[in-house]
């Protein structure tokens, strides 16, 4: 399993939309077989902070759903919300594997 942690700087103003983003890609990632944990927004602290995690049996289905996103018309609905309300400022991706508490000998 892969688990992709991204970290956005957001435009504080621009909440609203930001969150209608976040809704659309949790649908999105699940239904490319994903499983989105979802999008935890700022509440207290940084006011331009957001986070989200999602996950994938592994990183070829991670890279499977990358190509298939790239044309989907949803997709691309989405990633075009973000471009034109100007929601998201940076974001960064990091790839987490969690941790086997019980691992086998």
């Amino acid at each position: 399993m892969i688990t992709i942690h991204l970290r956005y700087e957001i435009d504080a103003d621009k909440l609203a939309d930001f969150e209608e983003y976040g809704r659309r890609w949790v649908h999105l990632v699940n239904r490319f077989g994903g499983t989105h944990h979802g999008y935890f927004l700022p509440s207290e602290g940084d006011s331009d902070i957001a986070y989200a995690l999602f996950s994938f049996p592994g990183f070829a289905a991670y890279e499977q759903y990358r190509i298939d996103s790239a044309t989907d018309p949803e997709c691309r609905a989405a990633i075009e919300l973000a471009r034109t309300t100007g929601c998201i400022k940076r974001y960064e991706r990091r790839f987490l594997r969690p941790l086997d508490a019980n691992p086998q000998p």
